[in-house]
């Protein structure tokens, strides 16, 4: 058969054109494609609901891919091996409480999970925005990084969703916005970004699981975000408590949404 250089033209676009505008209206939209946005939207998907992540750069896996310094290795405790158990990833014992595992094996298993059980990664497009209703945030305003990148004047497009997650670790693209726009405090202490406090892996391992959480109406943070948010400290190459940030996260938003009886996109788009 001859291959026609058009016609994988045309493949592309038509198959990417589909995805995209199947993905217009969504339960939940994800800024940030690190260890724990991945995480909660495989476990989200997994539940029957529609996801999408947005990621600015071209690769997925914000700042797991180095390890420590470009050692790519990662650690984790017990709580997050358990985790890492769950999604095939192989783990070796150093000392008690602290395991070890490949960093590229472990996000592009991540990943690679979370697409197979239905979510839609979208990289190279940035969240420059975001859409507000009387009820709160509904939705974001995306572009291609690339435009971002060129400072090119191109308007955006507006994807909606019932629930925001702010998943961009340490820079807090989505909360900035939320800052500077909305009329309203953040849910934080001072109604505003705290921000991360210094290294501390004990501390922080904790605070980025109990700063998991609403940030501000159907926003939420996880992952290194969540620190940064509340003021917590940063944990550096240990990465268990990212994983468990983001399961805990989806476990909230699947009680939220079933306490709301909010009936999951893809099984109505299915039934249609």
């Amino acid at each position: 058969m001859k291959l026609k250089d058009e016609k994988i033209t045309k493949a592309i676009i038509e198959r990417f054109t589909k995805k995209f505008v199947d993905n217009l209206n969504q339960d939940v939209i994800i800024a940030g494609a690190g260890p724990a946005g991945l995480t909660t939207a495989y476990y989200l998907a997994k539940a029957g609901y529609k996801v999408s992540v947005f990621e600015r750069k071209l690769s997925i896996g914000g700042g797991m891919w180095g390890g420590g310094m470009m050692f790519n290795e990662i650690v984790v405790g017990e709580e997050g091996k358990n985790i890492l158990d769950e999604f095939g990833v192989r783990t070796e014992k150093y000392d008690d409480g602290y395991y070890t595992a490949d960093s590229v094996e472990t996000i592009s298993t991540i990943c690679s999970k979370a697409v197979k059980a239905g979510v839609k990664v979208f990289n190279c497009m940035s969240v420059e925005d975001v859409m507000i209703e009387k009820d709160g945030v509904s939705g974001v305003v995306i572009n291609w990084s690339a435009v971002e990148t060129s400072n090119l004047h191109v308007d955006p497009l507006s994807i909606r969703s019932k629930i925001v997650v702010e998943a961009t670790g340490h820079p807090l693209e989505v909360l900035k916005i939320l800052e500077n726009k909305v009329d309203g405090n953040l849910f934080t202490k001072t109604g505003k970004i705290i921000g991360e406090r210094s290294m501390n892996a004990e501390i922080g391992e904790k605070a980025v699981v109990e700063n998991t959480r609403e940030i501000f109406k159907n926003v939420y943070v996880c992952g290194m975000a969540a620190n940064a948010a509340f003021g917590g400290n940063r944990m550096g190459p240990i990465f268990g408590g990212m994983i468990l940030s983001g399961k805990k996260l989806a476990n909230m938003i699947i009680d939220k949404f079933q306490n709301m009886n909010v009936e999951k996109m893809v099984e109505i788009e299915e039934t249609k």
